[in-house]
Formats: structure tokens, sequence, C-alpha cells
């Protein structure tokens, strides 16, 4: 995870394998921002998966702190947790994802997670800037599944799969 750590990678689309399993693997909880009671919403079944995968997750949401979600606490903030958490996957808009980021540094969180379609550069250098690893327009519970074979028969390693958005072709701009 060392190289994983100090890589300055702000190109989602430059993560390699690799880089993706060191962070997996490097961290034990997971602090999810913007977490959700509702089980269609992503970040519950996300945060579900995690949690059946072995990580300890911790929910975070100001509007449920105090109840619980998957039988776990609710917290409001990162600031309210006892221990800091490895890593901070953010259910929440890039320009929200600005603030979490702000908080995972202060709360001496090791990893910046920011979901699909969550991007924030400067976000991103200023967590890096302090030392912490980021990934930005992925999703762990996707990645996760591809990488250790999880997806199903037609997506393993065929990279028939894609785990990040591609950008609109230009046949698809016609369309909009």
């Amino acid at each position: 995870m060392s190289e994983a750590r100090t890589a300055e990678i702000t190109d989602p689309a430059a993560y390699t394998d690799a880089f993706l399993r060191g962070v997996l693997e490097s961290v034990k909880s997971i602090a999810v921002v913007g977490a959700s009671a509702d089980p269609v919403k992503a970040s519950f079944f996300v945060m579900k998966y995690l949690r059946d995968k072995g990580y300890r997750v911790i929910p975070i949401n100001p509007k449920l702190a105090g109840r619980t979600i998957l039988g776990l606490p609710v917290y409001a903030s990162l600031k309210d947790l006892p221990e800091p958490p490895d890593m901070v996957d953010v259910f929440r808009n890039a320009t929200a994802a600005a603030g979490v980021t702000d908080e995972a540094i202060a709360a001496g969180a090791k990893v910046v997670w920011m979901q699909l379609g969550v991007r924030n550069d400067e976000a991103a250098a200023r967590a890096q800037a302090a030392g912490l690893t980021v990934v930005m327009d992925r999703c762990p519970k996707m990645e996760f599944q591809r990488l250790y074979g999880e997806i199903g028969r037609i997506g393993v390693n065929s990279n028939l799969l894609v785990t990040r958005r591609r950008a609109p072709t230009k046949s698809f701009k016609k369309l909009i």
C-alpha cells in the first residue's frame, strides 16, 4: 500500500488493478458518509456488502444520527467517531465531497473514496497533500467484485464490465 499511498493518481482512468487492490486490502474500517437506511439506495447495499465482506462499516448521516442501520450505530459526522476510520466512502455529490474530504483529513482517515460520478480534484489534492490515498469516480463494492471474481460468468476478467463511467461518444452526443 505504500506505493498506492504515495502515488498521486488524479485521473480515475489511470487507477491500476494493483492500486485498487492495495487500497481495498489495506483498510479494515470504512465510514460511509451519506449512509441510507433505505434498502433500495446504493449506500445501503454497498454498506451491507462491505460489512458482509468483513469490513467494519460505520454509517454517517446527520439526519439519522442516534439510530441504527444494519444494526450499526449511525453517527452525525466523522468528528463524532470514537476512532479514525481507515477509509471514508463518500456518497455525496462532488461539491459536498470537498467538505467530507476535509473532515476525513481532520479525522485521521487514510483513504478517501468518492463514489461513481463523484470527482473533486481540488479536494483530492488537499487529501493527497495531507498523506491520504484518494480514489474517485469508483465504487468499492463494484471494484471488490470485479477484482476478486464475484461479478458472474460473463463479466469476470473479460473487460466487458466497466466500473467507471466512460466519456460520451460522438454518436451518444447526437442523442442529447
